[in-house]
């Protein structure tokens, strides 16, 4: 055992002081390394909840467009949907644009046609303050739902 003063012990603690100095400077490379790793994880996660409520948009809109009679109607009632299913679920797009492809009302009866919907919304990722990655990150979505074959069409 050592003695109180002895070199073997001046040795030891001049050992545990350089390796307890050496730890110090790791969490200053850990912590903004994982605040990074937790903001990326916040920008992906807005992302891929906001690219599935933009795809439920679309689907609404395109439903909605497909029971009207006439491209003028769906074209209303279809841009109604698609603000309605964002605002419902809690998204608010930066910009939003909503257009809906009415040339399936105008094939004759007995004929399948298709009213597509296309929604783009650009997702603000600003508050999230991360270096390097843009500010605001534009989804589209695209759905498409059948028209009723049997089912009268107006020509307006």
């Amino acid at each position: 055992m050592d003695r109180p003063g002895s070199v073997n012990q001046v040795r030891n603690t001049i050992r545990w002081a350089r390796w307890r100095r050496s730890d110090e400077g790791s969490a200053a490379i850990v912590l903004p390394a994982l605040i990074m790793f937790l903001c990326l994880a916040l920008a992906g996660g807005r992302i891929v909840t906001s690219g599935a409520k933009i795809d439920a948009a679309a689907e609404d809109a395109a439903r909605e467009a497909s029971i009207h009679r006439t491209a003028a109607s769906a074209q209303s009632t279809g841009q109604a949907a698609a603000a309605q299913s964002l605002n419902d679920q809690g998204i608010t797009c930066a910009s939003t644009t909503v257009h809906i492809n009415t040339g399936g009302l105008s094939v004759p009866v007995g004929q399948v046609g298709t009213v597509t919907a296309t929604v783009t919304c650009t997702v603000d990722l600003s508050d999230l303050l991360l270096p390097g990655v843009p500010g605001a990150k534009t989804l589209t979505s695209t759905a498409t739902s059948v028209v009723d074959q049997y089912r009268q069409r107006g020509q307006s």
